[in-house]
């Protein structure tokens, strides 16, 4: 009988739900293993066309099929929820407690954002473009009803890359995943990538929707605003996939494996440590020719000694950033990337 892994529920109303990322080594995932990051129930109906409007020399609508008759572009892309490992952050932060599978890789083919507004023809003046959803509900913060909204700088949405997908892994999306078309950015984190794409608003003023400047915003203090940042590139990441946490093995040789992702340029190395970082291994990298795509990693490690031991994992990306032994504390709990630890014995 074949045994399958399940997502990982951490909500239902919103659905929350992590991706099984220890026992899934492919590089594209299956929808129904992909996660599930929510702010309020999924839309009750959904309309098959999107509105561009704002300025534009002329608003109009673009439905599904006429999407499809478009020139489209196809990308192997990770989304990582910001909010991923929040659970690892000392002391614990407010929100969804994410371990490590607030992150899944599939193929996403759309039409690239800067066709359409070319299309439109935007205004010279104009600074932002803004991305609205179809889910909507209410804050614990506010009053009133809100949609997920976002928006984007115009260079990144006018970037050949940001696309609006409505195919994943080849096939339509599905309503978890956005039907009928959805947002893509990639090296953003995947509060960027709008699902259920509603209204795209092309506007000279700075976006101040809650998901814009209450979420999805860095607060490095406990207690006061100062210093904020709004949460927008991928940080360098990694993840140990095997051996997993707190297991028993033999002495031996263990192949130690995982993947890197980041949002700047490509994972140039990651190393792995036995000794509490006082050495470092060069793992092999084995490498897509997709400029987004993670990469996977392994290192053989050769045993001898039995007792516990502690197996670190460092990832360095093309820009020079490296992930730190301690990843910097927000209030919100969003972007996590200290060196990955497990900790394992060999009896």
């Amino acid at each position: 009988m074949k045994i399958r892994p399940y997502l990982i529920t951490r909500s239902l109303v919103p659905e929350n739900q992590e991706t099984p990322i220890h026992f899934l080594r492919h590089v594209l995932f299956e929808d129904r293993y992909f996660f599930r990051r929510n702010h309020f129930p999924y839309p009750s109906s959904v309309h098959q066309s999107v509105m561009i409007s704002g300025l534009v020399q002329s608003s109009f609508f673009l439905s599904l099929d006429q999407l499809k008759r478009m020139p489209s572009t196809t990308l192997i892309v990770p989304l990582e929820c910001a909010g991923n490992q929040r659970a690892k952050f000392t002391p614990t932060t407010f929100g969804e407690q994410w371990e490590s599978g607030a992150i899944s890789q599939g193929k996403w083919t759309g039409i690239p954002l800067k066709d359409i507004l070319t299309l439109a023809k935007i205004h010279r003046k104009a600074k932002e473009v803004i991305f609205i959803g179809a889910d909507f509900g209410t804050r614990n913060d506010m009053d009133g009803l809100f949609h997920y909204a976002r928006s984007l700088p115009l260079d990144k949405a006018m970037h050949p890359d940001t696309i609006i997908a409505y195919e994943y892994n080849d096939s339509p999306l599905s309503l978890k995943r956005g039907f009928p078309f959805r947002l893509i950015v990639p090296q953003w984190y995947a509060m960027a990538s709008v699902k259920w794409l509603k209204y795209i608003i092309v506007t000279d003023q700075t976006f101040t929707g809650p998901f814009q400047s209450i979420d999805y915003v860095y607060y490095p203090h406990p207690n006061d605003d100062e210093g904020k940042m709004s949460v927008t590139t991928m940080n360098v990441n990694s993840l140990i996939q095997f051996p997993l946490p707190y297991s028993l093995h033999r002495v031996g040789t263990i192949l130690v494996t995982g993947i890197a992702w980041t949002g700047e340029g490509i994972i140039q190395k990651v190393e792995v440590s036995v000794d509490n970082g006082q050495t470092w291994n060069r793992a092999t990298l084995k490498r897509l020719k997709e400029r987004y795509a993670w990469v996977q990693w392994e290192w053989r490690w050769e045993v001898h000694k039995k007792g516990e031991y502690t197996i670190l994992a460092k990832a360095t990306d093309s820009s020079g950033r490296t992930q730190p032994f301690t990843s910097m504390w927000n209030r919100k709990g969003y972007g996590y990337n200290a060196i990955q630890k497990v900790h394992i014995k060999i009896e």
